[in-house]
Parts: structure tokens; sequence; C-alpha cells
């Protein structure tokens, strides 16, 4: 790991940890992009455990990973949120935090809204990413998925849910109600990001489990119909949290794709 600091980014104090591969397993060329992590509604730099150093040692690449505003050890969530919350996330702090830490067409490797909001940063920017790696991505709202959040809340209350995850938060309860209140928020219903798809220029993967508890395949199908050049890895036994519940094959796939669109790319740019 060779950074962990903060940024001050729309006005927010967001925390930034750096991973950096191996040197003898440095694999990539120093003009590789790096791989920038996105997590989930929940989520934060330390609720994604090894992946990070892992990531790096499989693909050869600098990872950067950072912890949305409300999550970790990044400024609390003082407002509630509205249904465009992450539409400002992709469009607005993303682009500002890639400046700063003077990131240029990086790997966006997305979690659940963290998936979403990369969709919306390749669908606003087309030029300004190489690819998406995106794990159980939401592109609209399904019923099953509102049912999931609606399970989450029951838990938050009667469980030892917050204790668990208040190791991961400066403070738990914004985090989860934020996340929480806004998917059952019944404006929050419309939400579509459907539109930014057609605009997405680079390589996708999607990677999902066969028992994700968050979302179904038809959220894989609308975004294959739109984008191209979209690959798709399903995993069985395996839930809404690939690289916790398949870290191996999630690793693999990923390594693999990401050798594949270096590949495509350097032949682009030097043909024989």
């Amino acid at each position: 790991m060779l950074l962990q600091s903060d940024v001050v980014v729309d006005g927010r104090h967001l925390e930034v940890r750096v991973f950096e591969p191996p040197a003898a397993l440095d694999r990539a060329a120093p003009r590789d992009p790096p791989i920038v992590l996105l997590h989930e509604g929940l989520g934060s730099i330390a609720l994604w455990k090894s992946f990070p150093d892992r990531l790096a040692e499989w693909t050869g690449r600098r990872v950067v990973a950072y912890s949305r505003y409300g999550h970790g050890r990044s400024d609390p969530l003082e407002e509630r949120r509205d249904p465009d919350y992450m539409h400002h996330e992709g469009e607005i702090v993303l682009p500002e935090l890639l400046a700063r830490l003077e990131l240029e067409r990086p790997i966006l490797f997305g979690h659940s809204d963290g998936a979403s909001i990369a969709l919306m940063y390749a669908g606003t920017r087309p030029d300004a990413v190489s690819a998406l790696v995106l794990e159980a991505p939401h592109v609209f709202v399904e019923e099953h998925t509102i049912a999931s959040i609606e399970a989450a809340a029951a838990a938050y209350r009667e469980t030892d849910l917050p204790r668990r995850l208040e190791r991961y938060h400066n403070d738990v309860d914004r985090t989860f109600w934020g996340w929480n209140d806004i998917w059952l928020d019944p404006r929050f219903r419309a939400w579509n990001i459907e539109p930014y798809l057609a605009a997405v220029r680079c390589p996708v993967l999607l990677v999902q489990g066969d028992e994700d508890e968050y979302g179904t395949a038809a959220q894989l199908e609308a975004i294959s119909a739109q984008i191209p050049a979209t690959q798709i890895v399903t995993f069985a036994r395996c839930a809404h949290a690939p690289h916790r519940d398949r870290q191996q094959d999630t690793l693999e796939a990923t390594a693999r794709f990401l050798r594949n669109v270096t590949s495509i790319a350097a032949r682009i740019e030097s043909p024989s």
C-alpha cells in the first residue's frame, strides 16, 4: 500500500488509499491505466478487505480505492439523500477525484451502487475510461431489490448488523439509513440509468452471482443490449458480492479480461 490519506472533493474530505503490486509481479507498463474501485451502497475502503491487494497482485496494476462521502473514514453524511445521489457521484464527484489524483483513463471496477456510478461516468465521459468491470450492477429498480433492502432494514433494527458494520464507518447509523432510506423512498422507484448506456464505448465485463439477493440477470441483459463490447460472467453459489463469495474466480476473470483489453489496445495503437 503506497498511500493512505484524504482528498477534498466537492467540499468533502474523502478517504483514499493506493495499493501497488509487488515489484516482482509488476506486469503492467508504466503507462497502463490504474484500476479505481467503486464500492457498494454500504461499502468503504475497509470493506473491500484483502481484495485491493490481491487485485493489484493479479493484474500488476496500481489499484486506487476511496470511500464515498458518508462512508468509511470520509466525512459523515449530513443530509438525506435525493434520488439523483448516484448521478452526482458519477458526474461531479468522480471526475473531480480522478483529476485531483491525476488518474487518466482508468479502469473502473464498481460493485452494486459503485457499478452504476461507473456506468454513469462512462456514459457522460466515454473517452475518459479504458474499461469497466461491473459486479452486480443496477440500471433500474427491481422489486427483487426492494424486498431485500426492506429485509436489510429489519435486520439492522433486530440483529447485530450495526455492530458488525460499525468497524467500517465513522457513523454507521447515518451510512446505513442514508442508503436504505433513499432506496425505499417511493420517488426512487423511477430511477433508471439506461439512457447512459448507448454512449459507453469501452469494453465491459459484467460479473454476477446466480444467488444475488439484490438484482437479477435482467440488469445484465439491459446493459449488454446497448453496449456491444460486453462480456458476462455468472458464478454459481454466489450472492451479491462475487469479490467476496468467489474471490479467486473474480480475480481470474478480471485479470483475463484486462489482458485482452490491453492486447486489443496495443494492436490498435501499433497495427501490423
